[in-house]
């Protein structure tokens, strides 16, 4: 850091400007993807907005309090325009992003077929697929190899041969799949090498979200996770994303209950108000409900939903307010709300003197329009990062994710509002501004900091 303490010139970073198209892929053009791409279709023909994503609508301060300048986020840092995004991915079912949308049922007919024609080129490519991994679903546009180094080798050349058609140099990578069931890191997990020969073995412990991840660092191509499958986020495949100079993040994306949690929590915390026992329930309807109403894919999702609570509440520090927490969460699959779900939280909570409160949560919220615009700008930030530079865990964008990964000897944060100071001031730093710190003082105590604006943020 240098003596103006709020400025790190020394990690500002040259961008590349986002020239030319940028390829998404997405393994499960499902519900969250189709809306995805209808949305951006959407918007590019000026019939919607983008509602919910940082990148198209939120507006960052630059510069001291005593002379802001609020700018759009993507006038901050150049990221790539929604007209030049192009989409393509892979599914087990054969059906092409305007039948799956109509299906899913998430928007309306009469705004889909407003985009109808853009939606029927996106046919999706044979899937690499496990039915040990997710029990509840079975289809027939699968991938055939005698290794799972060959269906490896498959989706690079799937990747390969988009670029080409398409003309695109650069690509990025987001899991829209299905939860898989729960998995240990196990030693084919260690090492790059492990890996490779697990691979070539057909280890039974490399899951096909793993080796969807290993295909897009392969070809370059950063990768988010947004499942709470472990995907690549263990050792091997963050080492090769190291090597590969490619940037990766990760993992379950953060839309409803969980994004509650993460704003409700700090509050209390922030307050010093004791918590007794928070009990999550939530109906779902669509895929992602019938794939978790399997136990062994309920559980890997039970451990990411469940992980945040404690993370945030801290209670080592706090024991006596925080340190027989009941947390118990619970997802049900109800088919006649489809992509609407509902969640309740029922908080007991404890103030002055210890006498007991309650706070109730009824959020009826849509999971694939929570999650489109998710979708979108880890895209678009994950192209920024690897335009800068960056490479590795992106633990600045764990904003958008249950499960954040960061390095292994830290702790991943989960508070929503530190996420997102985190997100912004890396933007800041990236382009050499001023990152911001609340504290004030120097607005109050120091008058040369008054006069000069030089002091902190």
């Amino acid at each position: 850091m240098s003596q103006r303490s709020s400025f790190y010139p020394e990690l500002k970073r040259d961008i590349a400007p986002p020239h030319g198209k940028l390829g998404v892929l997405i393994p499960g053009l499902g519900a969250v993807a189709t809306t995805l791409i209808a949305g951006v279709h959407l918007i590019n023909k000026g019939l919607s907005q983008p509602y919910g994503s940082l990148t198209q609508m939120q507006r960052m301060r630059l510069g001291k309090r005593t002379s802001p300048r609020y700018a759009l986020i993507k006038d901050v840092v150049p990221l790539a325009d929604l007209n030049n995004l192009v989409f393509g991915g892979w599914d087990i079912f054969p059906e092409n992003a305007y039948q799956t949308a109509c299906h899913a049922g998430v928007l309306p007919r009469e705004m889909l077929d407003q985009v109808k024609d853009q939606l029927e080129t996106v046919r999706p490519w044979p899937a690499v697929f496990e039915q040990a991994y997710v029990r509840r679903l079975s289809g027939t546009n699968l991938k055939s190899g005698t290794t799972k180094k060959h269906l490896a080798d498959m989706l690079i050349e799937d990747i390969e041969v988009f670029r080409q058609r398409e003309g695109i140099q650069r690509a990025v990578m987001v899991w829209c799949g299905s939860t898989e069931v729960f998995t240990q890191p196990a030693p084919v997990h260690e090492t790059i090498e492990a890996f490779e020969a697990g691979l070539k073995a057909n280890a039974p412990e490399i899951s096909p979200s793993m080796i969807y991840a290993y295909a897009a660092i392969s070809a370059g191509v950063p990768f988010a996770n947004g499942s709470p499958s472990l995907a690549v986020d263990i050792p091997a495949l963050v080492e090769y994303a190291g090597q590969r100079h490619v940037p990766i993040a990760g993992k379950d994306f953060k839309t409803g209950q969980t994004f509650l949690k993460t704003v409700v929590a700090p509050g209390l915390k922030a307050k010093m108000l004791g918590l007794a026992g928070w009990f999550s329930t939530n109906i779902l309807g669509n895929r992602d409900g019938e794939v978790l109403d399997d136990r062994g894919s309920f559980r890997t999702k039970e451990v990411s939903k469940g992980s945040v609570l404690e993370a945030i509440v801290q209670p080592e520090l706090y024991p006596e307010l925080y340190g027989q927490v009941f947390h118990k969460v619970r997802i049900e699959y109800y088919p006649p709300r489809g992509d609407a779900k509902e969640g309740w939280d029922n908080i007991d909570i404890f103030g002055w003197l210890g006498q007991p409160m309650q706070i109730k949560i009824n959020f009826l919220c849509r999971d694939s329009i929570l999650a489109a615009p998710v979708a979108l700008d880890l895209a678009l930030f994950l192209d920024l990062a690897q335009r800068a530079g960056l490479s590795g865990i992106q633990e600045w964008l764990s904003f958008y994710f249950k499960s954040p990964m960061s390095r292994a000897d830290l702790k991943p944060e989960h508070d929503l509002f530190i996420q997102h100071l985190k997100l912004t001031n890396t933007l800041r730093i990236l382009v050499g501004e001023e990152v911001l710190d609340h504290s004030g003082l120097d607005y109050y105590e120091s008058s040369d900091a008054y006069r000069t604006g030089m002091g902190e943020a």
